[in-house]
């Protein structure tokens, strides 16, 4: 498949095969991640590469027990990373200036480039790949796991494999919910209800609402996925860790 074919065909793979992921076609992959659009060139990222299972049992707390990240052959956690760039700069007489929050945003741009590279490479070569927001949610206890020093800061984390599943493709918003021509152009009450009226009757949808003894789909994001209480302990844990790792 080409580039736009494999970005379309794109699912999220949670199950896996146990054959391995061979180091030629894993260093491919991960070259590939390499070759992303980087602010500056600077690419001021990490990507930590964890096959063995004592790490990946001791990491998936820190990712709800998800089981694909145990059973998936590699799992990739991808940081913004500034501790390699800072020595670089004082080995050379130059005076980094990147403890700011600025330079996190930079860091961490960078790393999602690379794994939205290295997750096209890996489908392209007929792998599965699964993305985990949850890095972000407990990138304290990631940090411990991983050791990751001063000015590292997990992000993202992919799990790889050979897919044990064939899911179906996960629905998307339609072209209009998400371009603006020129300038943003604000949502009427009638284009929020034409954009998700497809996802709200969508039966798996549907279900989600029925079975959350919810009213609508929107609650069950609000009121159980992504509740507030949840995003404003998350978001202190993540403060926390910027100012541990140098970056507030």
């Amino acid at each position: 498949m080409n580039a736009i074919q494999t970005i379309h065909a794109h699912r999220s793979i949670r199950q896996y095969t146990n054959q391995p992921i061979s180091n030629q076609l894993l260093n491919k992959i991960l070259k590939a991640g390499t070759r992303a659009s980087t602010t500056g060139n600077m690419q001021v990222y990490s990507i930590i590469v964890t096959t063995k299972d004592d790490i990946k049992k001791a990491l998936s707390p820190a990712h709800f027990n998800q089981p694909a990240i145990t059973q998936a052959p590699v799992v990739l956690t991808f940081c913004a990373d500034y501790n390699r760039f800072n020595k670089w700069c004082l080995q050379r007489k130059a005076e980094p200036g990147y403890n700011n929050f600025l330079s996190f945003i930079t860091g961490a741009t960078d790393a999602l480039l690379a794994a939205q590279n290295v997750c096209i490479a890996a489908e392209s070569e007929g792998l599965g790949i699964c993305y985990f927001g949850t890095t972000t949610y407990n990138a304290d206890q990631i940090i411990d796991i991983l050791q990751l020093p001063k000015g590292v800061v997990p992000i993202a984390t992919v799990t790889i494999g050979y897919p044990a599943e064939n899911p179906d493709l996960t629905d998307r918003l339609p072209l209009e919910a998400v371009v603006h021509h020129e300038t943003y152009q604000d949502y009427s009450t009638e284009d929020i209800e034409k954009i998700y009226s497809e996802k709200e009757n969508n039966p798996v949808y549907q279900g989600f609402v029925k079975e959350n003894n919810k009213e609508t789909l929107a609650q069950v994001f609000t009121d159980i996925r992504y509740k507030k209480t949840d995003n404003e302990h998350f978001s202190q844990v993540l403060l926390n860790v910027l100012k541990t790792q140098g970056f507030l």
